[in-house]
């Protein structure tokens, strides 16, 4: 499928918004989701929504086979080397939650240290500060250059022989940065820690191979890549996950229950207690079939013209400044801005009136925010269904936007 005949799969793109047609300019938040996850989501609630794996019937088996057969596709999807480990989940959120809660709390102890950047989204941040209360462990946080990047020199020298977790984010959601996450997980290596990843930002948008990074854990989102809400997955190395313990507990990942002690099931069951998100896992196999078709590489190349061509327009908007990398090919479809005096979330109603959705406020991430000496920022993020059209949108909306504010005060 080309890249430019992506849009008409996302029937509500053709909508409009305040008497506007809709610009959507929100996708790191969420994407939006094409009719081939949403007939996948309907099928199976009309013609074989059953529970998993304990059912012999035929509409159990059905769904068995979907929702293991969508973890089989996420499998190749990020080149996990065993389906065993791949683990659903609520969301990257969960998924950093449950190592630091397993992993962090059977292998952290007093000094130890723990590392993340000031780019972090708080739920690779609070996680981290949570266990480390618990552990007395030390959290510690990487520099960044002037432009939101990463220095491996800065790397070398925070990462020590007492580190044993690090977590970073693969892209940033407030920068676009993209992080060298190979070389960071080869310095976490050298010094004896293992290497996490929120991938939230970089599954949807480009080409990942959890093998060639060497990371030993990579979480991410299905909403954030036109899949459904309420659905990720946890990446982990089988090693390290058959040495954890579960942190839900309950039916689906049991083995065998006495009346004082309980075994697990294998891997992965052990980690997904209870009814699995079975509805959400086949809408999430439905969206790597529809990217796949696309293509990764060609997807993080089109974001890539998107941002060079946005960070261009917008540049020309007096007043305005951009946040993060200066070269469109260090960050992936995301620009972050303010304008002039005029507060972020103002810049967003007025846009919306126009029918242009961004983000505004502190993106989840107060430790940038505070890192950038500004208390919020507005956010243009870019998807596969964006056009220039819609960056040419965008600047007439913040050229209104700033002779309003001029004018009214």
């Amino acid at each position: 499928m080309k890249i430019s005949e992506v849009r008409q799969y996302f029937p509500i793109l053709d909508q409009e918004v305040n008497g506007h047609p809709l610009v959507y300019l929100d996708s790191a938040a969420t994407s939006q989701k094409p009719v081939q996850v949403i007939e996948a989501l309907d099928r199976y609630y009309r013609e074989y929504n059953s529970n998993v794996h304990r059912g012999v019937h035929t509409l159990g088996t059905r769904a068995t086979d979907q929702y293991e057969g969508a973890r089989e596709k996420v499998r190749r999807f990020i080149n996990a080397s065993l389906v065993e480990e791949v683990i659903f989940t609520r969301g990257t959120t969960t998924a950093l939650n449950t190592v630091a809660a397993s992993y962090g709390r059977a292998n952290l102890q007093e000094g130890d240290e723990i590392v993340i950047t000031y780019m972090e989204h708080h739920s690779n941040v609070i996680p981290w500060q949570q266990i480390a209360k618990e552990k007395k462990a030390i959290l510690k946080y990487l520099p960044l250059q002037k432009d939101g990047t990463i220095d491996l020199e800065d790397a070398r020298k925070t990462i020590t022989p007492k580190t044993k977790i690090v977590s970073i984010a693969h892209v940033s959601n407030v920068l676009g940065t993209i992080n060298p996450i190979k070389e960071l997980a080869a310095i976490a290596h050298q010094n004896g820690a293992i290497m996490v990843v929120d991938g939230a930002q970089s599954a949807p948008h480009m080409k990942i191979d959890v093998q060639e990074l060497d990371c030993d854990f990579f979480a991410f989102s299905a909403h954030k890549m036109c899949g459904p809400t309420g659905v990720g997955v946890l990446y982990g190395k089988k090693a390290l996950l058959e040495g954890m313990e579960p942190v839900e507990f309950g039916g689906e990942m049991i083995d065998f229950v006495g009346l004082q002690e309980s075994t697990w099931k294998e891997l992965p069951w052990k980690f997904e207690a209870g009814t699995p998100i079975i509805a959400g896992a086949i809408g999430l196999g439905a969206a790597i079939d529809f990217l796949n078709e696309v293509g990764p590489d060609e997807i993080l190349a089109y974001e890539h013209r998107l941002a060079a061509y946005g960070m261009e327009k917008l540049s020309s908007v007096e007043g305005l400044k951009i946040y993060g990398p200066e070269e469109a090919e260090q960050r992936a479809g995301v620009i972050t801005f303010n304008l002039d005096d005029v507060h972020p979330h103002d810049v967003a109603t007025v846009l919306d009136a126009e029918g242009i959705a961004v983000r505004a406020g502190h993106h989840c991430a107060q430790p940038l925010m505070n890192w950038l000496n500004c208390s919020a920022t507005a956010r243009a993020s870019f998807y596969l269904y964006n056009t220039e059209q819609d960056i040419d949108r965008l600047v007439e909306g913040l050229v209104k936007t700033k002779e309003y504010f001029t004018n009214v005060f």
